[in-house]
This record gives C-alpha cells, sequence and structure tokens, in this order.
C-alpha cells in the first residue's frame, strides 16, 4: 500500500452517521447492544503526520464488492478499498467519536472515555483514556507491530465490536465492548509479564520474560500468550535488539520510521522491519550473507543470535561513553559442540559476559549453536545483555 493513502483518506468528506451525538448520563443509560458479526468490521490504525495514529472502523455493509483487503503478519496491513469506489450501502466508516465508544459490563463509557491509538513500547495501541485523572487507562487491541500503512488492530481477548441501540432499533454507533466490568479488565498497566502469559508460568525463562516485556522491547501475542518455544525470525531477532537499546541510560536512539532505501535486495522499504533494519545495519549490529541477502524471515540460529547481542552490547557501551571492549563478569563456560563452530570465540566471550551464552534450557554443557534460537531465550539472552550493559561503570578504571 502506498503511504499516500493516509492524505487521500483525509480528504474524503465524513459520510453521515447513523448515530445520536448529544449524549446525557441518561440517554448513554439507557443504550443497549446488538450483537454483530466480528467478520463484517475491521478496526485499522491509520497513520498520520509526526508518527501519530488515529482508528478507522470500517463495516462491511453488502456483498457487493469488498470494502478492504488484507496482507502480511505483524503487523497485517489493511488496504481500504473503499477509496476506489462509491461505497455508499457497500461499505460504512467511522472516524471518530461520534462513531464509536466503548461499552463494558453493558455500561455506555462513552462519556467517560474516549478511544485513541497510540504508539508504545515498539507496538500500536487501542486504548481507553478517562478524563479522569485517577482512572485507569483501558488497552483494548494492539497491532502486533508498528507499521507505516494502514495496520489492523487485533482486539485482545474478551473484546469484540457491537452496535449501540436504543427503543430497539439498532444504530450505526459502534462500541467495543467487554462483559466485564471496568475494575475486573486488564489495564494499559505496561506489565504483561506472567500472570498475563499462562504458557510461560513454568518455563525456566519465565521470570526473565516478564521483565523483558515490562521494558517493553518484546510482548506477546493478541491472546494473551507468549509463545515461548516459537521460533525467532532474523528481522525478529532486529527489531527485539534496537528495541532493547533504547533502554540504555543516556542512548537517546531516534529510529527512522521508514527506511529510505531498501538496506538489503530482499528487504524492501514497504516491509515492517526495513527501517529498523537499516538502522542495524549502519550501526553495525548486522550484516548479511556473502549473496548480499538478509533473509529477513530466515529463523536465526542461537549462534548468530550470540553475534548480534555482542554487537549490540557493544553500541550499548559505546552509547554510554564506555569503552566497547566485553570484559568477563564471570568464568566462561567450555561448551560441549562449540569448540569447532565459526562462532566458538563469540559464544564463549558472551558466556563470560553476564551468561548472555548459555547451556540449552540452562540444562547440561551443550549449546546447540546451530538450533534456531527461541523467544524465551531470545527475550532471555537480550534482557541479560541489556542489564550487563547497564552495570557497567560510567568511570572505567584504565
Amino acid at each position: 500500500m502506498k503511504t499516500s493513502f493516509p492524505v487521500k483518506f483525509a480528504a474524503f468528506t465524513v459520510a453521515a452517521l447513523s448515530t445520536i451525538t448529544a449524549l446525557s448520563p441518561l440517554l448513554a443509560a439507557t443504550f443497549g447492544k446488538t450483537e454483530v458479526d466480528q467478520n463484517k468490521f475491521v478496526a485499522v490504525a491509520q497513520p498520520l503526520a509526526n508518527n501519530t495514529y488515529k482508528l478507522l472502523v470500517i463495516e462491511q455493509l453488502s456483498s457487493a464488492r469488498p470494502c478492504w483487503n488484507e496482507s502480511g503478519s505483524s503487523p497485517v496491513q489493511v488496504q481500504p478499498l473503499l477509496l476506489n469506489f462509491d461505497f455508499t450501502g457497500i461499505c460504512s466508516r467511522s472516524l471518530d467519536s461520534n462513531g464509536y465508544s466503548i461499552r463494558m459490563a453493558d455500561q455506555d463509557l462513552g462519556l467517560q472515555y474516549s478511544l485513541r491509538v497510540v504508539k508504545r513500547d515498539g507496538d500500536v495501541r487501542l486504548v481507553g483514556s478517562s478524563t479522569s485523572r485517577n482512572a485507569p487507562v483501558i488497552e483494548i487491541g494492539r497491532t502486533n507491530g508498528v507499521s507505516n500503512d494502514f495496520s489492523k488492530i487485533v482486539l485482545n481477548p474478551g473484546w469484540r465490536m457491537t452496535k449501540r441501540s436504543y427503543d430497539g432499533k439498532t444504530l450505526g454507533h459502534i462500541y467495543f465492548t467487554s462483559d466485564q466490568a471496568l475494575g475486573a479488565t486488564p489495564t494499559d498497566g505496561g506489565n504483561t509479564g506472567g500472570t498475563k502469559f499462562a504458557d510461560i508460568r513454568t518455563d525456566v525463562y519465565g521470570k526473565e520474560i516478564d521483565q523483558a516485556v515490562e521494558l517493553g522491547f518484546v510482548a506477546g501475542f493478541s491472546d494473551n500468550t507468549f509463545r515461548p518455544q516459537e521460533t525467532l525470525t532474523r528481522e525478529q531477532l532486529v527489531s527485539l535488539v534496537v528495541e532493547s537499546l533504547k533502554n540504555v541510560p543516556n542512548a537517546n536512539i531516534t529510529l527512522p520510521t521508514q527506511a529510505t532505501s531498501s538496506p538489503y535486495p530482499d528487504v524492501e522499504t514497504s516491509r515492517w522491519s526495513a527501517a529498523k533494519i537499516q538502522w542495524a545495519r549502519d550501526n553495525n549490529l548486522i550484516s548479511g550473507y556473502q549473496d548480499g541477502t538478509f533473509r529477513p524471515a530466515q529463523s536465526v540460529t542461537r549462534a548468530e543470535m550470540m553475534a548480534v547481542l555482542r554487537r549490540a552490547a557493544e553500541k550499548g557501551k559505546s552509547l554510554r561513553g564506555l569503552p566497547t571492549t566485553l570484559g568477563a563478569k564471570q568464568t566462561p563456560k567450555v561448551f560441549s559442540d562449540t569448540s569447532t563452530h565459526w562462532a566458538a570465540p563469540l559464544i564463549t566471550q558472551m558466556s563470560g559476559y553476564c551468561n548472555v551464552a548459555s547451556p540449552l534450557n540452562e540444562t547440561g554443557n551443550a549449546f546447540y549453536p546451530d538450533q534456531a534460537a527461541r523467544r524465551n531465550y531470545a527475550a532471555a539472552a537480550t534482557l541479560r545483555t541489556l542489564n550487563c550493559v547497564k552495570s557497567e561503570s560510567a568511570t572505567p578504571t584504565p
């Protein structure tokens, strides 16, 4: 999708909405809701200027023509096809608070909460913000990644869309609906660790995953799982490491919102990870293969991850104004399966640097350098690297 779409979209005249715009507390209390087919709606983060977003909701009214299509992942990109034809009677779009609001436990919160789309911790989130200073911020959904194009907002478990009703009639106003009361629903507190991800409660890296999520350089999925055993791709590792460097004291890292050119022949500027890959390449965190490609969707091996983390540690120390040499913090490990491996020296070095390189699942004495890195160890190893960089003395002795 072309990045000129937001400008073109903004130029459209907002269609009339079948809703009641002047709410009173009494009227809000009398509204009901009507269940709808979730497949006929999509919530979208629409990019605007200055790296900001607004909420767009598209509804498929009839099957005459599709109103949007979806492609890609992390995040899913949405192309609003209604830009290309007269969508009257076929599609509907809601662009502001007249068209949508929050409903929880059958209570209309349109007077107390407004919907916002915010970029935070390497993700774009749909949240409800209250006019009251002490009220919690409600997280409703995420795009599961950042893009300069229209991105699909995946609603968190327990959330769905319904339509407002009044006196038995269904109105055009859309509710983001939860059956839980406000105090019982997860809020946007930033900690989505072990209490939220049931699939890491017994994971050997569970506590470190909690901390990594708290710091914002890794996140779970929209179904409240972390999927610790999923393998990590090369572009996902780049995103994880680059985001982690933002936590280095006084780092002041500003990532470009879009790559200026393709950093590698197989990484187009429109790819979700292109800007981060370009930054990582320009800052010597990564390198491509001998044929010039980067292979962003290929699984990264445990050895390759150590190579990137060593460079990330050196970059982190540089950002702090420290010498980039990584001194041993503990006795390096002797692994049983790395002596003839190309990455043997750096794996040994990173084992002595705050235990960044450790045995598979923290047991035995084998590193398995050519095995694909999994999300649980990737989060833990990156956290260890970051913490080790933070622990370095700001005034090192000669």
